[in-house]
């Protein structure tokens, strides 16, 4: 029963399937059965993890487990203070973890929240009011205009009715709805017009409806269900970070493994060798780098929030950067969501008229020179009329946008855009209303298309009409010309065609104009003896018009490499026309449509992807199907919208931006992110910030990698030439949580390179070590081994105890990582280009790593937990000394690779 095409079935035979009565509806009785059968009308969302559950997944990461290990070994060899360290960090990351899983996956609630609370039913044969959630198949549901649409209904009565579907379809004006009308054949959403939609609005007219469809069977339950069984993926510095852990956990493991064997070939007691192991595994994994990386996502974030970008998921920061498709809806995204009259056509003149949305600010242009409407008789004629026959006003909003106020309409936006192009002309509804009070009206008819409102005016009774072109030409025996009437010629009615034909084929939404006087109100006011022998005044086109700031952020996104799409549930030629104006496509780019899209295999759709900059009268499915495609080609896709038809297709792609403003809650709460200003260009600033922080996160990996492999290589290599470990577990772990972690921050913190959104994006299997890191990895941890090494020989042949021996290495490794720290600012530029002072972060930083190691050495009560000695100033000179060794290195090694990259 749930699953029939209720739109291609008569409204009678719909009632006699469902077996309920029009008039009278269902009894009590039947509706409690129907309701134990279908159930309530609500979406029901799978069961989440618990907490519990939620907490251990947090402990399946590989570098985790290792640690873990590590800790446990720590115990049993008494070294207490290693274990609570390795611990604590551990159950930080698991913490964090939590907290955010915890707060995704809300888009469900949203969703339930569209779902009306209650509804007026007819039941037992007279009206009732039901809770919503009560409403099963074969209830009766009455419509008006302010209501939202209970469940998914099969209209049976339709009073002027429209409703407002752009939350589900994407089509930016309100559908007029029509019950008598029967499809034969499968049609999109957007076009059933005898059917009404749980979750959509009324804005206009009244209507009868039978519940065809209730809960998780309705088009927005169909939504939810593709919500919840799609799972998130890992972004791709997710994935990086976990193969980069994967790849040290096993090499950590494999060098424990043989300098083990070795140290009991060479007879040291197993005990020894067990501490020396986990000295090596502390050594090789960089434990504060999930901290860091968090904190710097994180103060990303922060930023982005200034730039009217709402981050709601650390990781999603990062992806941002490496975005190379960014799929958006067109109504409220790319466009205004604001329809906008912006032609003009009267006396054989065509006016542009600008100005933006629903300001009421703007000008009237004529062969492009600047005219005054109030002294072009035919223009300010036509203007009044728009107004005057209208039932919406326009308001302000009651609150400022920046310095500007805001406005909005009340009632249907179209009508709206004739009372702004109105009082662009300083023609205000109330003082026309005041000066022509209407006294009459013939209401809109979607069968006769056009209105009628009648006035008393100074001249006498005038009847005002609006409707579609054709209709009103038809209708019309003489023409307004230049403040004359005068009898309609065959050249004036071709060139109203054209003139119409012009700005139908541009998109616009043409409405006519004419008027018919009378000498006081007829006693016949029926609409076949008013609407006739009109007087044509002209033509008003109107479109809901692209952001001005999108327009230029199109352009930005393609200098950066990023390939801009509309998916969009409007109309084919709507959807083209703005594209042209926005710059997304040229020539004859090819189009899609959704009709065309359901002959297409996945692969073919995969194929095409690669060309298509613009898909039309496309939906939910559909969506979900362009971005499941676009990510086949490798590539990394975000997804704008603001609908609750853009919410899967938000989840599924790498990362989902919703609109603040415009946006509905379950686009906010299933997206990773929230322009707050609605402002596309916001993402372009996003995207901006998202590259320089995978930049930065690469230089502070590389600078925490080529200290913790030069760690490796010390402890490695000092066991293979029989030398004592120079560094000792608790040492190690000071170094990688603390002394690497400020110098590690500062480089998260470092500005943005001028060039960074005039490169193209990284290719999503584009390693975080390419080769010219991994080189420069390999040239510091050999210079840091050999620097470190030496000054242990240095200090051991100088008859040192074991202690203060390995208090030089100490020393010395943590003085020439800080120095390390400033020359990993950049991979090419030396650090004397740069300038040691441009990143105050990096000093305080450096400062504050250079306190804790002289807390270290001079502090009695921790030199006992570091195992350390008080250093004179001559200990210093040579600490110094190897301590430039690896710095001199990273400058000299830049000059190549600037030669060779």
């Amino acid at each position: 029963m749930q699953e029939k095409r209720w739109y291609s079935i008569h409204h009678e035979e719909v009632s006699k399937i469902l077996d309920t009565h029009i008039e009278k509806g269902l009894s009590t009785d039947e509706a409690e059965k129907r309701l134990e059968k279908f159930g309530y009308n609500e979406l029901i969302g799978k069961k989440g993890p618990t907490i519990f559950e939620m907490l251990l997944s947090q402990f399946k990461d590989f570098l985790v487990l290792i640690l873990i290990a590590a800790s446990i070994i720590s115990v049993f060899m008494g070294e207490i203070t290693d274990s609570i360290v390795i611990i604590l960090i551990v159950v930080l990351n698991a913490i964090i973890g939590v907290i955010q899983e915890y707060k995704a996956g809300k888009a469900m609630e949203a969703l339930k929240k569209m779902a009306a609370p209650e509804a007026r039913v007819i039941r037992d044969g007279s009206i009732k009011t039901v809770p919503s959630r009560e409403l099963v198949p074969g209830d009766i549901v009455l419509l008006e205009a302010g209501n939202y649409v209970p469940a998914d209904l099969r209209l049976v009565e339709s009073l002027n009715l429209k409703i407002d579907e752009a939350a589900l379809t994407g089509e930016s004006v309100p559908v007029e709805k029509n019950a008598n009308i029967v499809f034969n054949k499968e049609i999109p959403l957007g076009d059933r017009k005898n059917t009404a939609f749980m979750g959509t609005v009324v804005t206009y007219g009244r209507g009868k409806g039978v519940v065809v469809s209730t809960g998780m069977h309705t088009e927005i339950g169909m939504i939810a269900k593709m919500l919840e069984s799609y799972d998130e993926e890992e972004t791709p510095l997710q994935k990086k970070l976990q193969e980069l852990g994967k790849v040290l956990g096993i090499v950590s493991l494999l060098i424990c493994g043989f300098v083990f064997l070795i140290g009991v070939y060479r007879g040291i007691p197993l005990l020894e060798m067990f501490m020396t192991s986990v000295s090596l595994a502390v050594a090789a994994i960089p434990e504060g780098l999930p901290a860091i990386v968090t904190i710097v996502l994180a103060l990303g974030m922060q930023r982005m929030v200034k730039r009217n970008a709402l981050v709601k998921k650390l990781h999603a920061v990062e992806t941002l950067g490496s975005t190379t498709v960014i799929c958006s809806d067109k109504t409220g995204t790319l466009t205004q969501n604001q329809m906008t009259a912006v032609k003009a056509f009267t006396s054989g003149k065509l006016y542009n008229i600008t100005g933006e949305g629903y300001k009421p600010i703007g000008d009237f242009i004529l062969n492009k020179e600047k005219i005054d409407p109030s002294k072009d008789s035919s223009l300010s004629l036509l203007l009044k009329i728009g107004a005057l026959c209208n039932d919406s006003s326009l308001e302000e909003s009651g609150f400022e946008h920046g310095n500007e106020k805001t406005y909005r309409i009340v009632g249907d936006p179209t009508e709206g855009a004739l009372v702004v192009a109105a009082c662009k002309a300083n023609f205000t509804k109330n003082d026309l209303e005041t000066l022509m009070p209407r006294i009459g009206e013939i209401p809109f008819d979607s069968d006769r298309k056009r209105m009628t409102t009648f006035h008393n005016t100074p001249e006498g009774i005038i009847a005002f009409t609006k409707g579609a072109p054709d209709i009103i030409l038809d209708l019309s025996t003489k023409i307004y010309r230049d403040g004359k009437v005068q009898p309609m010629s065959l050249n004036d009615r071709e060139e109203i065609l054209r003139i119409n034909e012009e700005l139908s084929s541009n998109a616009l939404r043409v409405l006519a104009f004419a008027y018919r006087p009378f000498d006081k109100l007829p006693e016949d006011t029926s609409f076949e003896n008013i609407e006739t022998e009109l007087i044509f005044v002209g033509l008003i086109g109107m479109i809901d018009p692209p952001r001005p700031e999108s327009i230029e952020a199109i352009k930005k996104c393609k200098k950066a490499g990023i390939k801009p799409v509309m998916i969009t549930g409007d109309y084919k030629n709507t959807a083209v026309a703005i594209a042209r104006e926005l710059g997304l496509i040229e020539g004859n780019s090819r189009v899609i449509t959704g009709a065309e899209l359901d002959n297409l295999s996945e692969e073919e759709l995969a194929s095409l992807s690669k060309d298509i900059n613009v898909y039309a009268r496309v939906s939910p499915i559909h969506k979900l199907k362009i971005v499941e495609a676009i990510k086949k080609n490798n590539h990394i896709v975000a997804m704008t919208g603001d609908g609750v038809n853009d919410a899967p297709a938000l989840k599924m792609a790498d990362i989902g931006i919703a609109m603040g403003i415009t946006g509905t809650d379950v686009a906010k709460e299933t997206a990773d992110m929230i322009l707050t200003d609605d402002n596309f260009a916001s993402i372009v600033s996003a995207v901006e910030e998202g590259r320089t922080i995978y930049s930065n996160i690469r230089k502070f990996i590389f600078f925490l990698l080529s200290c913790n492999i030069a760690e490796i290589l010390i402890i490695f290599t000092a066991m293979l030439i029989g030398m004592p470990v120079p560094l000792k577990p608790i040492q190690l772990l000071w170094l990688n949580l603390l002394t690497d972690a400020f110098p590690a921050l500062a480089l998260g913190m470092e500005k943005k390179e001028d060039y960074i959104m005039e490169i193209p994006p990284r290719k999503p299997e584009e390693p975080i070590m390419d080769k010219k890191m991994k080189i420069q990895i390999a040239v510091q941890s050999i210079f840091m081994t050999i620097s470190i090494l030496g000054v242990f020989y240095f200090a051991l042949n100088s008859n040192f105890s074991i202690e203060k021996a390995r208090t030089y290495a100490f020393a010395t490794l943590i003085f020439g990582e800080l120095l390390r720290a400033f020359t990993s600012r950049s991979e090419t530029e030396s650090i004397f280009k740069l300038g040691f002072f441009t990143n105050s972060f990096m000093l305080l930083g450096t400062s504050l790593s250079f306190l804790l190691l002289l807390a270290v050495l001079y502090i009695p009560s921790l030199n006992k937990i570091f195992d350390t000695v008080f250093l004179s100033a001559k200990d210093w000179i040579y600490i110094i000394v190897f301590g430039l060794i690896p710095f001199a290195s990273a400058e000299i090694s830049k000059v190549f690779l600037r030669k060779r990259y």
